[in-house]
């Protein structure tokens, strides 16, 4: 499973992949880590939040509702655990993933300059 996420991470970011022992090493720290051939989220939940550490969908299969479906499962199992709020940060360039969260009710609470190579990171979150 770990060597199909880490390829699948490659296609998505290809200026900054993550290994497979990146995501077993995600996993042994408590993080869930749920894949299909397409996408991928990857998150952790300590006492009621839950931190969205990457989310990616295959460059061919964009647009088609995975990583929406995604965050409604990541969603409905972090309520289950007992969370209520979901953060995550996102690179300010990258406005398709900022438009994705905002789509799916993520607000902007926050700013990290230069916090990716000299790029701002934008925060947000979700109350659940």
């Amino acid at each position: 499973m770990f060597n199909k996420v880490a390829d699948l991470h490659k296609l998505c970011f290809p200026h900054k992949p993550w290994s497979a022992d990146e995501f077993r090493d995600l996993k042994k720290s408590g993080c869930e880590i749920v894949a299909s051939d397409n996408g991928f989220i990857v998150w952790r939940t300590v006492c009621d939040e839950s931190e969205i550490i990457t989310i990616g969908v295959h460059p061919d299969a964009r647009g088609a509702g995975i990583a929406i479906a995604m965050l409604g499962l990541m969603e409905h199992e972090i309520k289950k655990a007992g969370a209520n709020k979901i953060f995550l940060e996102v690179s300010a360039e990258n406005m398709p993933a900022i438009n994705l969260y905002k789509k799916c009710g993520f607000i902007q609470n926050g700013r990290r300059p230069k916090y990716y190579d000299g790029v701002d990171a934008i925060l947000m979150q979700k109350d659940i």
